[in-house]
């Protein structure tokens, strides 16, 4: 993934270096015209460049002069799902995301980025990981290897390719490995935060501990999960079904070998033959607005399931997502070796 600065030029700027920087990014040679304080002017392309030769201007002069004005943009905190999907469906393949004051933040490009949604995330990554020791004594199960990589990494990049920028991971056992190995996200061009459990908070407890949210949606999950969901197709149905709280949810059959008879006082009054039922377990993957966030105790130990129910007594919406694609608890050792496994099949 290219650093999105890469993408910046300074207005002031002789075209010459402008025309080596978009031959360095071929495929995606676009730069965005920012004045000494990086707040977007404009965007260059080769065109532009050619434009401003055939009109009478020449390698001396700046590129102020060629910019083609009001390039568009994503404004952070001021944007929706649909306008990112309106500009990757009508071609414009490298966005600039401004803050409020207009400068560039980041730079999204469609080559690598699936989308651009306005959440935080948050990873649970505390857990002493015990069913899979003695793998976990002296490595955090987040950053046990599935494949190449670590198991939470394959997380936080697929969440990154949905264009998520910022992030919280709440740690505790081996924590400080896991703050080592990925430190504040400059790498993956993003933020990454931790926030630090003292003592076991159950499995959404950390969260109330987090007071400045940059969205306000947030997406909380366990870090020890294999997942290909897509996350913009959640979010969609999350918004769409205006709801409060939404979980993912993964199907599980269970196929009666024999005919159900439902009775009433001993009477029979129908039966099915070997019915196969579909029941729903919590995939441990959530979307909540960040207002709903308050209903957590600070500092107390406190499950999502918790929440649920408190949010479901309250009259709020709480929905189930199911997912069609791939997921895995890697919470045992055959579930572990599973993954090693999948990890080549499943396209992540």
């Amino acid at each position: 993934m290219i650093n999105f600065r890469k993408h910046l030029i300074y207005n002031n700027s002789p075209i010459r270096p402008a025309l080596s920087q978009l031959n360095e990014l071929a495929a995606d040679a676009i730069l965005f015209v920012v004045d000494e304080e990086e707040k977007l002017l404009g965007s260059l392309t080769d065109g532009d460049v050619r434009r401003g030769f055939l009109s009478g201007l020449t390698l001396e002069d700046v590129v102020d002069k060629f910019l083609q004005p009001n390039p568009k943009f994503l404004q952070k905190g001021a944007y929706t799902v649909e306008d990112v999907i309106y500009y990757r469906e009508h071609n414009f393949k490298v966005i600039p995301v401004l803050c409020r004051e207009g400068k560039i933040v980041n730079v999204i490009n469609f080559r690598f980025h699936k989308s651009y949604l306005p959440v935080d995330a948050v990873l649970m990554a505390g857990g002493r990981g015990e069913r899979l020791r003695p793998h976990t004594d002296t490595v955090p199960k987040p950053l046990l290897k599935v494949g190449e990589k670590p198991i939470a990494e394959h997380n936080l990049d697929r969440l990154v390719a949905y264009g998520i920028d910022d992030y919280w991971i709440s740690v505790k056992y081996l924590g400080e490995q896991i703050e080592e190995y990925f430190g504040d996200g400059n790498n993956k061009n993003i933020k990454i935060q931790y926030i630090w459990e003292d003592e076991p908070l159950g499995t959404i407890g950390a969260v109330s501990k987090i007071e400045d949210f940059e969205h306000d949606y947030v997406l909380i999950t366990n870090s020890d999960l294999l997942t290909n969901l897509d996350y913009e197709n959640f979010f969609l149905y999350f918004t769409n079904q205006k709801a409060d709280l939404a979980v993912v949810t993964i199907p599980y059959q269970v196929n009666v070998p024999y005919a159900v008879l439902e009775t009433l006082d001993g009477d029979i009054k129908s039966f099915k033959e070997k019915p196969t039922y579909t029941y729903y377990s919590n995939g441990g993957i959530y979307l909540v607005k960040k207002t709903v966030l308050e209903y957590l105790p600070k500092g107390a130990f406190y499950n999502a399931t918790d929440l649920m129910e408190k949010l479901i007594q309250e009259g709020k919406k709480v929905v189930s997502y199911p997912l069609a694609g791939y997921w895995l608890d890697i919470g045992k050792p055959e579930d572990f070796e599973k993954a090693q496994k999948d990890i080549h099949q499943i396209k992540f």
